[in-house]
């Protein structure tokens, strides 16, 4: 669905806070301090800062963005609704680059946006795969450049081929239905052994490759089926993993052509932002509004800041 940049919510500050207002609190404002919502007013007048309310109850003052990933952002509020929109509708993910561009804020600015943004798409839980035997697939990834690309300082030699040198990505996807990746220091049998431990349902039917990790977990974690790659086996039947290596396509393409370079701290951010679009994708009937709609409701009751203690700024 394109976007209308005419649309006031995208150009008019005061319609931006509505709209947020009427995302976040459906049924009227709730008190983000004491969770109270029939001692609250707003405040009018030029003496107030615009949106803000007040709660009787407890006495504590708030705005839509208190207690999100906006809260304490100078940022204009019709700004920060065009960038959830446009990061929950590009596919392979957007630049900061191009998000400074098009909403006409600093790169810093737009960096910081974009990872807010991203924290607000991580879920705050998980729930088990495939319950009811529904398939699940589990594989894993690696991100990092070609040694080839590199500069010569940083080249393994001899030149390294797989992980070595990359960050390790283990996902799991149950079949139409949603993705959980994660960002793991190596891709063993304990590791891996302990996603599926959390994340598989009893019921779950799980299918992988023929990696030797998935026979070193416990007996009940073993998958139900495998495809030897090795052998250039990629179907039998109903056993495969093309629905995970589908979701690492979309993932790889979206860092090398969008981003050229994720950071280890900040990988599992990028991972929440490709799960969430993944997860909420227009075949299981989101489409961009709604998407971005929810992202929102999401930001709500998170916060990431990148301020350093004072004895850390001082040294």
């Amino acid at each position: 669905m394109a976007i209308d940049l005419t649309d006031p919510v995208f150009t008019d500050e005061t319609k931006a806070r509505e709209h947020l207002e009427a995302i976040r609190w459906p049924d009227g404002p709730v008190c983000t301090h004491c969770g109270s919502m029939d001692k609250v007013y707003r405040l009018a007048g030029k003496s107030h800062r615009p949106g803000l309310f007040h709660c009787n109850n407890c006495d504590g003052a708030f705005t839509v963005t208190t207690g999100s990933v906006m809260e304490s952002s100078h940022v204009p509020l019709n700004k920060w609704v065009l960038a959830f929109r446009l990061m929950a509708s590009s596919k392979k993910g957007m630049s900061a680059h191009q998000l400074h561009r098009s909403i006409k804020v600093t790169y810093k600015t737009a960096w910081f946006m974009f990872h807010r943004i991203r924290e607000a798409m991580r879920p705050a839980s998980v729930s088990p795969k495939g319950s009811g035997g529904k398939v699940v697939e589990a594989d894993e990834t690696y991100v990092g450049g070609r040694e080839q690309n590199k500069h010569r300082s940083k080249r393994t030699y001899p030149y390294a081929y797989g992980g070595i040198g990359k960050e390790a990505v283990v996902s799991l996807v149950e079949r139409d239905g949603s993705v959980t990746s994660h960002h793991v220091p190596a891709v063993n049998a304990e590791n891996v052994g302990a996603i599926l431990e959390a994340q598989l349902h009893d019921d779950a039917v799980l299918y992988t490759d023929d990696s030797k990790i998935y026979r070193s977990v416990k007996p009940r974690l073993r998958p139900k089926g495998t495809v030897s790659h090795s052998t250039r086996e990629y179907v039998r039947g109903d056993v495969h993993t093309n629905t995970i290596e589908g979701y690492f396509s979309i993932l790889k393409r979206g860092i090398t052509g969008t981003y050229h370079h994720v950071s280890a701290q900040h990988l599992k951010r990028y991972l929440a932002e490709f799960d969430f679009r993944y997860n909420e994708r227009m075949a299981l009937g989101v489409d961009d509004s709604e998407r971005a709609t929810r992202v929102i409701k999401a930001a709500a009751g998170k916060r990431l800041t990148y301020r350093q203690p004072r004895s850390a700024q001082s040294a």
